[in-house]
């Protein structure tokens, strides 16, 4: 099940294509993690908002947040977006396990052409507190739709100067 608002997420461990591996329960970010989960190299929509996200890098981090930006796609899928999208500056992990993109809530599509794997995790934005607590979560069945880093931005503002608390817990 989904975790809510203010509750401890699943644990994230995953590979990064500069090496290594990343966890969730390690990241001790000043304010949030924002996890960023993308459909994967054949989606026209995800290059564009992953090059949005790459651009805003430097407001985010400003404001406490440290990104990472993750799919089920293979490490080769992985490192082909991160060329042909070019990429430069935000972590990417790969090799998201359908399971564990289940627990967090996200949908899973199968494929219904040839450049897609045989299933794929559809997108999702994720604010995570240092203590592992949900923040912001943001889901879609479709790779539309997702939160303008703009709108992001300003909302991380808001949060700050209110000290305004996860909202969606009932």
């Amino acid at each position: 099940m989904a975790p809510k608002p203010r509750e401890k997420t699943p644990e994230l461990d995953i590979a990064l294509l500069d090496g290594g591996r990343w966890r969730l329960s390690e990241a001790k970010p000043p304010r949030f993690t924002m996890l960023v989960v993308y459909r994967g190299l054949h989606c026209p929509v995800c290059r564009a908002y992953l090059g949005e996200i790459e651009s805003k890098l430097p407001e985010l981090e400003r404001r406490g947040v440290e990104v990472l930006a993750l799919s089920a796609d293979s490490r080769e899928r992985a490192e082909q977006a991160r060329t042909e999208w070019g990429l430069k500056s935000l972590r990417i992990g790969y090799g998201l396990p359908i399971a564990v993109a289940r627990d967090w809530g996200l949908f899973i599509s199968r494929s219904i052409r040839e450049a897609e794997p045989p299933e794929f995790t559809e997108p999702g934005l994720f604010l995570v507190r240092p203590d592992q607590t949900l923040f912001y979560t943001a889901v879609a069945n479709a790779p539309w739709g997702r939160p303008p880093m703009d709108q992001m931005l300003r909302g991380l503002d808001i949060a700050a100067e209110r000290n305004l608390p996860a909202r969606g817990e009932a």
